[in-house]
């Protein structure tokens, strides 16, 4: 399966320099590494780039929950499968800045804001880009997720001020579509395309463990690495486990070694992409976490919930970074 990257992705004056060119053998040469050479590799590309004891932390905020019409067959909030989820209407202004006013007090340097929907209505976006002027004036970074966007409400977003925009690719073009049918791949590189001629910065990685094997892992890190610019934030997710969703029957999670493979081929493809560890990292041992920032993982969500999901509590983060000497929003 080929996918086209829209003409015009690099556009709204991004500068890259990184490789955008790689092929399939190169990408399964890094991750077929010995571990320590690629573990090696991979820090030492961190440290050229970035504070290599240092990690972001986020929070993350669903402010409009389930009812979407998508059919992601890892998601719990859409409405063609039971869940458990109760669907809600696009939270207030006010009860969204007080959730991010909470989450800087805990550390938090950027706010997400998550609305489950297909593309976001021109009302309702009016009222996320109240929400984001709002949220960027505490002095936190600002990154919403509301589905496909075109370029005219992507422009708007812009001039609200948003510094993210997210939306993953989730998987490889050849596992696609057995887990979503209603939205292409090629629609969310589009999106992507108009988020980047807005003049946004791109957070757009996928999801690990649904059924997929090692060859689709690859080609999720090929398809983010060879856009005509690399995505600023890369969040790496461990399908978190939901009941009343197809790939519950189909999820495997992957091998804490593989992960670490993973986020190492990540590090060195894209080597100015914040890589975040996301959803899942209730599954992960500390042991397998500092292994991750080894090979250059370098933010985290903190809080105790991602959207509909649970996520480590802040006690446990706090005391796993202060024993690798790392520093954050949370240790400061």
């Amino acid at each position: 399966m080929k996918v086209a990257v829209a003409a015009g992705a690099n556009a709204g004056g991004y500068s890259q320099s990184a490789r955008t060119d790689w092929t399939r053998a190169e990408a399964e040469g890094l991750y077929g590494l010995p571990f320590a050479d690629l573990v090696f590799k991979a820090q030492s590309v961190h440290r050229e780039n970035f504070d290599a004891n240092h990690v972001e932390t986020a929070s993350l905020l669903s402010i409009k929950t389930g009812g979407c019409p998508e059919d992601c067959g890892y998601c719990s909030q859409s409405a063609r499968y039971d869940a458990g989820v109760k669907p809600t209407r696009l939270m207030d202004r006010s009860d969204v800045v007080a959730a991010a006013r909470a989450a800087k007090r805990a550390g938090a340097t950027r706010f997400c804001m998550a609305a489950a929907w297909r593309s976001p209505k021109d009302r309702d976006l009016d009222q996320v880009c109240d929400m984001v002027t709002a949220v960027k004036a505490l002095g936190l970074e600002t990154c919403v997720t509301l589905g496909m966007l075109d370029i005219r409400h992507a422009e708007r977003l812009a001039e609200a001020g948003l510094d993210f925009y997210n939306h993953n690719l989730d998987t490889s073009p050849e596992f696609y579509a057995s887990v979503i049918t209603t939205r292409s791949l090629q629609d969310r590189i589009e999106t992507l395309a108009n988020v980047r001629e807005a003049g946004i910065k791109i957070c757009s990685g996928g999801i690990v463990g649904m059924g997929e094997d090692i060859e689709d892992r690859i080609g999720l890190l090929l398809l983010l690495a060879n856009l005509p610019g690399h995505p600023e934030s890369v969040p790496i997710n461990l399908w978190n486990e939901v009941k009343g969703v197809p790939v519950s029957a189909t999820a495997k999670r992957p091998d804490p070694i593989a992960t670490v493979r993973l986020v190492a081929t990540a590090r060195i493809m894209m080597p100015k992409s914040v890589v975040r560890l996301s959803a899942g990292r209730q599954y992960m041992s500390d042991e397998l976490q500092a292994l991750c920032f080894l090979a250059g993982a370098n933010s985290i969500f903190i809080g105790d919930m991602l959207l509909t999901t649970k996520n480590p509590q802040a006690h446990r983060d706090v005391a796993l970074l202060s024993r690798l000497g790392i520093t954050s929003g949370l240790s400061e």
